[in-house]
């Protein structure tokens, strides 16, 4: 295969890039892959030569090879072309929130991005949707199932941290504070991040007393757990684009109805919260939540929700590139980085419209239009 060339402007200090693209090992990712090289190569085959080059995207919070299926795990195929969708709009590296399928055989397969797997949910019994999570029958057994998932992970382990209790008809924390800072020890003693999702407010405190390293969603945050996240360096992962199936959750809670208004509440307060967050100095990376109620593909609309909460252009496509690959330690343009990257004819901060529809991506060497 010939060396690959691209000329263009980078983000985020606009200036003039080249890169050459070469086929070889790729010992950060593991994967035999091509390579980017900062020095000219002879011979090589210029495939890009104006508009805009960036890091691939990333979806922080995603879910390859769960779906809206019983039970929510898919086939392999079926999670391939899921991954498929992703690498269409440029987001080729993904943290993969939970899920029921083990798709670590995609990893094989140099079409698809890389993923960054967190293993199971790991909830209680009747505490999340049927068939998704390891069930902790004995609470006392969350360390070492933490543990588990956490070898059987890429570097990160994801609890459920609250969930409608059906015997008080509203959201309520899934665990006790003192078992929580053993099992978030355990994870980080295994060489791995722990992250929960949590919709309300009550789960919050205890989880980041216990160090947790992020948080999913976070629609409760109150001006106290947010000075916590800052004093505690927790990063925030909000899914925005998946807070607007709040006001459809609360409609079907019928049998709950303070369970309901909390959820329209909570709806509401949304994005003042986030934006609160975010103006206090918490770390937010952009995750859509694709995988079940949300389509993949949607990493575009997420960074223009990201806009919605305060964050300059700039910011938002930042958190869904390379500040995000910064946070999961993954390499953006850089010499003998892996050759993933996506260009652009127009400036991707103009956009969703723009984000969505990449001129040109380039993953582990190989270009696809």
């Amino acid at each position: 295969m010939p060396a690959l060339h691209v000329r263009g402007r980078g983000l985020p200090d606009e200036e003039p890039v080249e890169w050459w693209i070469v086929d070889e090992g790729s010992p950060e990712e593991g994967r035999h892959s091509g390579s980017l090289r900062a020095e000219p190569v002879r011979d090589a085959v210029t495939v890009w030569d104006g508009g805009w080059i960036v890091p691939g995207l990333v979806d922080a919070h995603c879910h390859v090879g769960l779906g809206p299926v019983p039970g929510g795990a898919v086939s392999l195929e079926e999670a391939a072309a899921q991954a498929e969708t992703e690498r269409q709009v440029g987001a080729l590296l993904l943290r993969d929130c939970g899920s029921p399928t083990d798709t670590r055989s995609l990893d094989e397969r140099e079409d698809l991005p890389r993923i960054i797997r967190a293993g199971r949910h790991v909830a209680k019994p009747k505490r999340y949707i049927a068939g998704y999570a390891v069930d902790v029958e004995d609470e006392t057994q969350l360390p070492d199932i933490v543990a588990e998932q956490a070898r059987r992970g890429d570097g990160w382990v994801k609890l459920v941290g609250d969930w409608i209790d059906r015997s008080i008809g509203d959201l309520a924390p899934l665990w006790d504070d003192e078992i929580l800072k053993s099992a978030i020890d355990a994870a980080h003693a295994n060489g791995a991040r722990v992250t929960a999702h949590v919709f309300g407010e009550d789960a919050l405190p205890g989880l980041i007393n216990a160090g947790i390293d992020c948080i999913e969603h976070g629609t409760g945050l109150t001006d106290d757990t947010i000075e916590l996240m800052v004093e505690h360096g927790t990063a925030l992962v909000p899914t925005l684009i998946n807070l607007e199936n709040f006001p459809g959750i609360a409609e079907q809670a019928v049998k709950y109805p303070t369970y309901a208004a909390h959820m329209r509440d909570l709806y509401q307060r949304s994005y003042p919260r986030v934006a609160a967050a975010r103006e206090a100095g918490v770390p937010i990376y952009a995750g859509t939540d694709a995988g079940s109620t949300i389509a993949h593909g949607r990493i575009g609309d997420e960074i223009d929700a990201l806009r919605g909460i305060g964050m300059s252009p700039t910011d938002a496509l930042g958190a869904a590139c390379w500040h995000a690959r910064d946070w999961l330690g993954r390499s953006g343009l850089v010499d003998g980085a892996p050759a993933d990257l996506v260009c652009y004819a127009d400036d991707p901060r103009r956009g969703a419209a723009v984000v969505n529809q990449p001129a040109l991506v380039i993953l582990g060497g190989k270009v696809f239009r």
